[in-house]
């Protein structure tokens, strides 16, 4: 009885990391070079919108993400690593509490991103 209790656990835990291998895998297909660029693109839209709110603390979450999205772009590097710049500048800056400074250099980068 044992031995048909393990038998039956062991071939249980077989078919779930089966299935739950296929949902990485496919998730991995799904992160694109240019999903990653819409990613980036709605960050810091969302990180304009809460600057404008003077939710600094959210902007700053929202373009932490937009820079790990511009991390797995491909393409052009120099307009990457440009808008990257306006990126950093505009995070810099929204710390300090410039609004209109910040929100024109994430436009910036926004410009440079949709370029891609």
């Amino acid at each position: 009885m044992d031995m048909i209790k393990i038998t039956m656990l062991a071939l249980f835990m077989a078919f779930s990391f089966g299935a739950v291998s296929g949902v990485a895998y496919a998730e991995e297909v799904a992160t694109s070079p240019s999903a990653s660029i819409g990613e980036a693109i709605a960050d810091i839209e969302k990180a304009i919108v809460e600057i404008a709110k003077s939710d600094f603390n959210t902007a700053q979450v929202h373009l932490k993400a937009a820079r790990a999205a511009a991390d797995k772009m491909t393409g052009n590097e120099d307009v990457v690593k440009k808008a990257n710049a306006f990126v950093i500048q505009g995070q810099i800056k929204a710390k300090k509490g410039d609004i209109d400074n910040s929100t024109a250099e994430l436009n910036k980068a926004l410009e440079l991103y949709k370029s891609l």
